[in-house]
């Protein structure tokens, strides 16, 4: 019974010196990323609501984002993450862009068709 309680008390030790760590640095995009073209590859993201290439589905209640103009959707997008402008989950969407990100993603989408 007692190498249980030794084995217990060693793992709790070891969570504790876990839980002391820093937490480790947020990933950096890379420069290419923050290009209205790598915006691309991050507004693959919106494609399960907003649609393929931000074309959503015709009738759909999900805003297409492709052609609107960057400043509009960067705009929008500021909105959420500060909570001025109620959604259901794009508030806490937002909140996981920095700005550069949310400014590629809207390059990206401004220069799509509708």
């Amino acid at each position: 019974m007692r190498p249980i309680l030794v084995l217990i008390a060693s793992a709790l030790v070891s969570a504790g010196a876990i839980a002391q760590q820093p937490a480790p640095p947020a990933p950096a995009f890379a420069a290419s990323n923050l290009s209205p073209k790598g915006g691309q590859g991050m507004a693959g993201n919106c494609a399960a609501c907003h649609g393929t290439a931000g074309r959503a589905a015709p009738g759909s209640a999900v805003p297409a984002l492709a052609g609107r103009p960057a400043a509009e959707l960067t705009q929008l997008m500021a909105q959420f993450k500060s909570g001025q402008r109620p959604a259901t989950v794009m508030h806490q969407i937002a909140k996981g862009y920095s700005d550069a990100e949310i400014a590629a993603m809207a390059a990206y989408f401004s220069r799509l068709a509708r």
